[in-house]
């Protein structure tokens, strides 16, 4: 693509965005076992701190570990129990009083599913998710996120 020719794709990484994703505390819910091991080690070479979990309330107890609000949430939007992530971030959401920035990934392209979530308001990732896909879209969540995250933090259940 020429230098002067802006993409319209969405976000691209720059320099900075590397940088901004370091350190941030990203939970990562997913039932597979092999996504979670997968994912979490990506984002943990990218410098990030992962609290892997399968369920909602595991990462509320994670999150409690870390005694931090989390920076990002990533979520298969079909969990176990016929839950979704819709409803798990919705959960942290409301149990952490803090409008955390979100994004949700599924294999399921059930064009009804991609409706919802679409007027549900989160980003959809189709899986397998690219890695730099996932790494300018972890990077953009956290630039524009408006609130800002308190530091040290009680969680309450």
């Amino acid at each position: 693509m020429p230098a002067n020719v802006e993409s319209t794709k969405g976000p691209t990484l720059t320099p900075a965005s590397f940088d901004a994703i370091r350190t941030k505390l990203v939970v990562l819910i997913d039932d597979d076992a092999l996504v979670r091991d997968g994912m979490g080690g990506l984002l943990r070479s990218w410098g990030c701190r992962v609290v892997t979990v399968s369920t909602d309330e595991g990462a509320l107890k994670g999150v409690a570990e870390c005694d931090q609000a989390p920076d990002l949430v990533v979520s298969d939007y079909h969990l176990s129990g016929g839950k979704t992530g819709v409803e798990a971030v919705e959960r942290l959401r409301q149990m952490l009083s803090f409008p955390i920035p979100a994004f949700l990934m599924t294999g399921d392209t059930n064009p009804a599913l991609l409706r919802e979530v679409e007027a549900s308001g989160y980003h959809l990732l189709h899986k397998p998710v690219e890695p730099m896909e996932l790494r300018v879209l972890l990077s953009h969540a956290l630039k524009v996120r408006r609130a800002r995250v308190p530091t040290n933090m009680t969680v309450g259940q």
